[in-house]
């Protein structure tokens, strides 16, 4: 049986108006930089760095506390999508045991249009001290190429 969330279809909407003002320039951004919150649809996390060199694109996504083994990271064109888990806290704690909790749990997923085209059959993923680095080395047609001027 499927359960009703109220968030669903305002999540859907915000998600439509987002990806309107982005087709025209404007980025979007969150009025405050939030973690995911569990059962509900992605919140920008992980938080990620992007940035190019000549030869790859590089991401650094901020994800402490996942399973290295419940990453998913697909490429699709010029989008990548980093999905996962975190896992909630031992279930030996109770709830009532908690005075604070912070961290969420649950489900995630963060899509990152890319700016460039990239090579999907070299692309590499690695998980080090709570940090995903993904390398995806550009497409030839994306890579600029130098050419000769030939005086006559």
């Amino acid at each position: 049986m499927a359960q009703w969330d109220p968030f669903q279809g305002i999540e859907a909407l915000r998600r439509e108006i987002d990806k309107a003002f982005e087709d025209f320039g404007w980025r979007m951004e969150p009025f405050a930089r939030t973690a995911f919150f569990p059962d509900r649809a992605p919140q920008r996390y992980p938080l990620i760095n992007l940035y190019d060199s000549r030869e790859a694109l590089t991401i650094e996504a901020l994800a402490p506390g996942v399973e290295p083994s419940s990453f998913d990271v697909t490429v699709m064109g010029k989008t990548l999508t980093i999905a996962g888990e975190k896992r909630p806290a031992p279930s030996d704690v109770k709830p009532e045991a908690f005075h604070r909790q912070e961290r969420g749990a649950g489900r995630f997923t963060r899509t990152v249009e890319l700016p460039v085209e990239v090579d999907e059959r070299g692309i590499r993923a690695a998980y080090t001290d709570g940090i995903l680095v993904v390398t995806l080395p550009k497409a030839e047609r994306a890579t600029p190429r130098r050419i000769a001027v030939q005086v006559s």
